[in-house]
């Protein structure tokens, strides 16, 4: 595999592409996302590009990315948000009378989640555990994580623990969890239960609602667009010019 500056090529990834109707069937399939942030991440963290390269579906979760796909092999592909993976999931398991289950963010936000689903999917049998809050996990931790969600059994996991502590996690514990589809999705446990507003569909159809995140918490996002932001530019144009 070919890498340089302790990184890697973004043709080492598979970006989905096909429609959401057509995702592949598998006795447990592992769905995450990546946009420039995570992928610039990836870059200089071996156990984050493992876990993604691990991945039987990897949503191109950005307009960098869709753009940066085109640049580098012209393929055209839709951008796919965690929001979007999330409400197609939540819709097929609410005909079907299926179950999902969500772990991870506070218990607060899981109560919003619990009574906005009830409103919205009430088809849906949800199960709800709330990790403690801390940058690592200890196997005491994991354990009673693994627990919850083998005494739910869900078809759907959705996992919400920010990037790349999410995926890392879901790739060291998948084969002990027992559920059908497992699905990092991060910020999306705060935007569906209204914790943290998104950005307007104008926005998101333009392309910008990165700038509508920025524009709302500098502090925490200056970094994600404004630094790595460029960095991902250099990395799109190395690959170009190889």
């Amino acid at each position: 595999m070919k890498t340089y500056a302790n990184g890697t090529y973004l043709s080492d990834f598979s970006l989905y592409s096909e429609s959401l109707d057509q995702l592949p069937q598998s006795e447990k399939l592992v769905i995450n996302t990546i946009n420039q942030y995570s992928y610039c991440i990836a870059c200089k963290d071996g156990e984050f590009k493992k876990a993604l390269l691990e991945s039987e579906v990897l949503l191109p979760d950005g307009i960098a990315m869709v753009a940066a796909e085109i640049l580098l092999n012209g393929k055209r592909i839709k951008k796919v948000s965690g929001s979007d993976i999330h409400q197609y999931l939540l819709t097929k398991l609410n005909n079907e009378g299926g179950t999902c289950f969500y772990l991870g963010s506070s218990e607060q936000t899981l109560g919003k989640i619990h009574l906005k689903l009830k409103r919205e999917f009430p088809n849906i049998k949800a199960g709800f555990y709330a990790p403690p809050f801390k940058k690592i996990f200890s196997e005491s931790d994991s354990k009673k994580m693994v627990d919850a969600v083998k005494k739910n059994k869900p078809d759907v996991l959705f996992i919400g623990m920010t990037a790349p502590k999410q995926e890392k996690w879901v790739s060291e514990y998948k084969n002990e969890l027992d559920a059908k589809v497992i699905c990092s999705i991060g910020a999306v446990f705060d935007f569906y239960s209204g914790s943290v507003k998104r950005p307007n569909k104008i926005l998101r159809k333009l392309g910008l609602e990165w700038l509508g995140r920025l524009l709302r918490e500098p502090k925490r996002m200056w970094k994600r667009y404004l630094y790595y932001g460029p960095i991902f530019i250099y990395y799109v144009v190395f690959k170009r010019n190889k």
